[in-house]
């Protein structure tokens, strides 16, 4: 059957007939490259070399253009207000807006490379295509679709009438859609810049017929696909998040500067989520293929993963599932490995209706993931192994699971690895396991693992080594030890998150205030990479008091105090942040307030509220919370009270709502005055810039908000009447 995939403007599944018989041209919306592209991003690249795959597959001719947006937004004053920390140090060092973007763009091909993303045929760069898109701007103008104020060139969506076709939106509820703030240069607020007039501060401009300036974001695309495709070309890729304002925008200038239609295809790869949220740097969740490098997972097992779910569906990306994936593409390389050795015994009809099974999954919208099940229920068949073997190679030029370095290897056994093999067999006749079990450790140490069958010795690659011990992936997987007995007085958690500083001074002080009171100290890393776990370790070693758990990524603030709360086995939970420096006993007037039944949650700094929306520092000693930097309660009361709301992935406000959790529960809050403490700088906080933590700690507020915002009969009773 032929090719059909999803077109986003016709919403509909449509048969792929090329502008021209036998070739296929493909624009790809590429990089942004002032960062490391995240693995959302990649995954839509991974699509678009799906596509070309599949195509190449059934015959065509692929011409794929995939484009380097280098036109730095990068203005003084962002960089001065710590908007991206990265750029700005680069900049700091003397480093050229072209030297940052050449960096990344290498890093951006590198990860491609990593993913087995076949290079595209041409990589435009939007700084060397600034004369195009000028071109096209006058065009503009000159056809009346655009229009000039004050060295600014804006696009009239008013005169394009076919403008939300692709995104659906009518034209009322496109102003919903607008990205900034309205610019009263506009005539319309839904209309968008062609070329932008440069600001003071902005460190990438160029002449223009208006003045100095810089393209806008959308005419770059439109310019660098009609300059190198043509004024029809086939498909155009990208995320869903790029269908408006971006591709919308670039079908109103491309056709409204031609006349005609020029994309005959708009396909689009749905968001990957994180652990079921939104993937977002400000909240600790955006991972790009350096972190998975680092935690110890190889760049293929992330195609893999990516190869389970449809392009057009949400992808939940976990470290569990990318470890199931780890599997699934060791199976498969063991698969090549062993079928590489079989002799050829074919059935020509088995393996046409197996391939014929494999491009009907394909070609039904590039099913992915029914084509890979496909490949292991062949796998699995009864086709001869040296049928078995190459159809795999076969359906891989598709995969891009890189499978034939595999077999080759598989063909090519290393010679001394075959004599130990040998001589392993003719031990283990005579009966000497002893030196047949060492011949199999050294053929493990030259990468491969020996598995005896009774057909005899099967030779495999060893699958690699972790990088660590097992790491929790999520709070839900870590047994709750909160309905056994007591086991010491204290419990104290620290959760560490790359603060390798706070941690080195906090975990000290509090082992060293401990002595002479039964404690335990649990030690939750949540996903570090800058060196703290070894350092934990080797702390744990040490000192039998301190217990170390790893996260194998960043699991959210309430979800590693929920890790921590779980594993306690003190009578009295103390929630210390690693911002807090213990300078003595604070055990025991912590432990003789929350003597008392009716307190909840004991600390040392807390607020008041009139109204449960203006909060203020209070001195005690009830609070309506207290705050996170120090909370002691008995570990009695989490069986009652619950643990710690999970949607609270950012610090901020976590402890109003599981204060009021409390509270709720008809316990006070109190402040327990004179702790021997210090408090330091709070890394978490310093390290955002100011814009992440008025957005984060907003959102973290009005979750609280909806759910105790009508409770005024929880605040302490003087607030009540005042």
């Amino acid at each position: 059957m032929p090719l059909r995939i999803y077109n986003t403007l016709t919403r509909q599944k449509e048969e792929f007939v090329p502008v021209q018989p036998g070739r296929a041209t493909i624009y790809s919306c590429g990089p942004t490259v002032y960062r490391y592209v995240h693995i959302g991003n990649l995954r839509a690249f991974l699509t678009a070399d799906l596509l070309c795959r599949a195509l190449e597959g059934r015959g065509y001719e692929v011409k794929q253009v995939k484009n380097i947006t280098d036109v730095g937004h990068m203005r003084q004053e962002m960089l001065e207000r710590g908007e991206d920390k990265v750029i700005a140090s680069a900049l700091a060092e003397g480093k050229t807006p072209k030297e940052i973007t050449d960096f990344y763009t290498e890093a951006f091909h590198r990860d491609e490379e990593a993913l087995n993303i076949r290079p595209a045929q041409v990589y435009p760069r939007a700084t060397e295509h600034i004369a195009h898109m000028l071109a096209l701007t006058e065009r503009l103008v000159d056809r009346g679709f655009g229009y000039v104020v004050e060295g600014n060139v804006y696009f009239d969506v008013a005169r394009f009438s076919g403008y939300g076709r692709l995104s659906g939106n009518p034209p009322e509820s496109l102003l919903e859609g607008v990205r900034a703030e309205a610019d009263p240069l506009k005539r319309d607020a839904r209309d968008f810049a062609l070329w932008k007039a440069a600001e003071p501060g902005r460190l990438m401009k160029w002449p223009s017929p208006w003045g100095e300036g810089f393209p806008g974001w959308h005419i770059e695309c439109s310019a660098m696909s009609i300059h190198h495709l043509g004024a029809r070309f086939d498909v155009h890729t990208g995320g869903v998040d790029n269908i408006f304002p971006h591709h919308e925008d670039e079908i109103a200038q491309s056709e409204a500067a031609l006349g005609h239609r020029v994309v005959s295809y708009w396909l689009h790869t749905q968001h990957l989520l994180v652990d079921g949220v939104k993937m977002a740097k400000s909240a600790g969740n955006s991972y790009t293929l350096a972190d998975l490098r680092d935690r110890g997972f190889e760049p293929l097992a992330f195609r893999y993963l990516c190869l389970t779910t449809h392009y057009r569906h949400r992808l939940n990306f976990t470290f569990a599932s990318l470890r199931a994936a780890v599997a699934g593409l060791r199976r498969l390389r063991e698969a090549a490995f062993l079928l590489a050795y079989q002799e050829d015994h074919d059935d020509p009809g088995a393996t046409e209706e197996w391939r014929r099974r494999f491009w009907s999954a394909m070609e039904d919208d590039l099913g992915l993931p029914l084509a890979l099940g496909v490949t292991w229920q062949m796998l699995a068949s009864g086709l001869s192994p040296a049928a078995r073997g190459r159809l795999l190679l076969e359906f891989d030029e598709v995969l891009g699971l890189d499978l034939a370095a595999v077999a080759t290897s598989g063909r090519a056994l290393p010679e001394p690895v075959r004599v130990l093999v040998h001589r392993r067999e003719e031990r283990r006749r005579e009966g000497d396991y002893s030196v047949g079990d060492q011949l199999r450790h050294q053929v493990a140490a030259m990468g491969y693992e020996v598995r005896d069958t009774r057909r005899g010795p099967q030779v495999v690659p060893a699958p690699p080594v972790p990088a660590g011990p097992t790491a929790v992936a999520s709070s839900a997987e870590v047994v709750s030890l909160l309905e056994e007995p007591d086991a010491c007085g204290f419990s104290i958690c620290v959760v560490a998150r790359d603060d390798l500083a706070g941690v080195q001074r906090c975990l000290p002080a509090a082992l060293d205030a401990s002595r002479g009171h039964d404690v335990e100290v649990l030690v939750v890393d949540n996903g570090s990479l800058d060196g703290s776990p070894a350092w934990l370790d080797d702390l744990a070693a040490g000192d039998r008091r301190l217990h170390v758990i790893q996260c194998d990524h960043y699991l959210g603030a309430a979800a590693g105090r929920n890790v921590a709360l779980k594993q306690s086995r003190g009578r009295l939970i103390l929630l210390l942040d690693t911002s807090v420096e213990l300078t003595g006993d604070v055990f025991s007037p912590l432990a003789e307030v929350l003597a008392d039944a009716t307190v909840g949650v004991a600390g040392a700094w807390g607020v008041t509220t009139h109204d449960l929306r203006y909060f203020e520092d209070a001195s005690g000693p009830e609070v309506d919370a207290v705050e996170a930097y120090l909370m002691a309660f008995r570990r009695e009361r989490v069986r009652e009270v619950g643990l710690i709301d999970e949607r609270y992935r950012f610090y901020r406000h976590l402890d109003l709502d599981y204060s009021f959790a409390f509270r709720d529960r008809g316990y006070r809050n109190v402040l327990v005055p004179g702790l021997p403490l210090r408090r330091h700088e709070h890394s978490e906080w310093s390290r955002l810039a100011e814009e992440e933590r008025q957005h984060l700690s907003k959102r973290n507020f009005y979750r609280f908000l909806h759910r105790w915002g009508g409770r005024r009969d929880l605040l302490v009773m003087h607030h009540q009447h005042s």
